[in-house]
């Protein structure tokens, strides 16, 4: 014991004298998680709560075309801006005037194709109503009227995630005035009158509510925010970055001979290993501790949403206890295999890098297809984040995520045996 305590006090010293190393562990992850956190947020609140600008080209003179430009008001998801009716051909100058992400141009044909429509429409419910649809059928059928396309124009910068729910908004719009003028016609031509405002709205408004609400483990219904989501991951991140000091420090001793002079002593190298794991697995926690503690504390005072901690403090702890014993483990068994200290740094970024996004932090695994998706069971990282969404997400136990810990800790089993042979081939042990 009195060997361990020594080894590892002289660990400590090393890795004070470390200030990159200890500027990659900390000072990185904390700019990184404020970073993407904000982004995030601001991608949500745009989502969510901004309302993207539009401007509208209307070159029709019908009612359909305002009933359109109010409905596509109404749907709570644009600003919108008209602009004139001669400038179709300029919609692009307008948008970047207007500081606009998309725009919209009605063709000139657009109310009258769809009242066309839905006369059309009209036509063949009142046939089949008075039972005329068989001689309806055996007379000239009257040629299908197709609508101008509207065509949208949008920011490339746009998302196509964002764009198919644009897309999916105006279709509804537009569905919305050729629903209305079907049922006015249809309407007038049964009872030839006008359809009244009440019968009208409540026809057209009788739809049923969609409520959105998120799944949990214990049934509450918190919704998830951006730092739910971006915290734990970069948490993670920030743990295997240790692989920056702690892969060069195992070089750096094999380098300097360090492995030779301990053979000539009363201990064993694995001693030595054993007091790295300890030493870098308290700096693994006390990562987590400062980016939950800024999540808390600190992302309330700049605007963001508040992290909130799981239920399940214990959990969390265990989570976190075996998400960075994997992370030391790994960087031990790069800095073993590199023969030097910038093999070290630049296999070990890059393949950190690598785990990141096939583990889901960089792109959701459930978006993955093919042979990505299966590599993300080999990545340590998809486990810790699986675990972590667990908790922080659906607001799950110890029980939830026992399945999670066991494939990081068969994951971390292996990374050690492949560490202890590579020892023995180098004659180190």
């Amino acid at each position: 014991m009195f060997k361990l305590w020594i080894s590892i006090k002289k660990d400590i010293r090393i890795l004070l004298r470390d200030k990159v190393g200890i500027s990659l562990m900390f000072v990185m992850p904390i700019i990184l998680v404020v970073v993407v956190t904000s982004i995030q947020n601001s991608t949500f609140q745009l989502v969510n709560k901004n309302k993207l600008p539009i401007v509208i080209c209307n070159t029709d003179t019908g009612k359909a075309s305002t009933q359109f430009i109010e409905s596509v008001n109404k749907i709570g998801m644009f600003t919108v801006t008209q602009t004139s009716k001669d400038k179709a051909a300029a919609i692009a100058s307008d948008m970047e005037s207007k500081d606009a992400l998309l725009g919209v141009v009605i063709p000139s044909d657009f109310s009258k194709v769809v009242n066309e429509k839905a006369k059309n429409a009209s036509d063949k419910a009142m046939a089949a109503f008075s039972g005329q649809a068989d001689s309806v059928k055996a007379g000239t059928p009257k040629p299908a009227v197709s609508l101008s396309a509207l065509n949208l124009y949008y920011n490339p910068v746009l998302q196509e995630q964002l764009r198919f729910s644009i897309q999916g908004a105006i279709q509804s719009a537009l569905q919305i005035v050729q629903t209305r003028q079907t049922l006015r016609t249809l309407y007038y031509d049964s009872n030839e009158k006008e359809l009244p405002k009440s019968l009208e709205n409540e026809m057209l408004n009788s739809s049923t509510t969609i409520n959105m609400l998120p799944t949990s483990k214990d049934g509450t219904r918190t919704t998830p925010n951006a730092s739910q989501h971006n915290v734990p991951a970069w948490t993670i991140f920030a743990m295997f970055f240790v692989i920056m000091s702690l892969g060069g420090s195992v070089v750096r001793e094999k380098v300097s001979g360090s492995f030779i002079r301990l053979k000539t002593l009363p201990t064993n190298y694995l001693v030595g290993l054993l007091s790295k794991q300890l030493t870098y697995l308290v700096v693994t926690l006390i990562q987590a501790v400062i980016i939950f503690s800024i999540g808390i504390c600190f992302f309330p005072v700049i605007g963001l949403p508040p992290l909130n901690l799981p239920s399940d403090l214990f959990a969390l702890f265990l989570v976190t206890l075996v998400c960075g014993w994997c992370a030391v483990s790994y960087s031990i068994c790069v800095g073993v295999f590199a023969n030097t200290q910038e093999q070290s740094n630049g296999f070990g970024a890059i393949s950190i890098v690598i785990l990141a996004c096939i583990g889901g932090l960089m792109v959701p695994s459930f978006a993955m297809q093919g042979i990505a998706k299966t590599l993300t069971n080999i990545s340590p990282m998809h486990w810790c984040l699986e675990a972590y969404y667990s908790l922080f997400l659906q607001n799950g136990k110890l029980s939830d995520v026992l399945n999670n810990i066991g494939s990081l800790f068969i994951i971390t089993v292996i990374i050690q045996i492949v560490t202890y042979l590579g020892l023995k081939r180098k004659n180190l042990i």
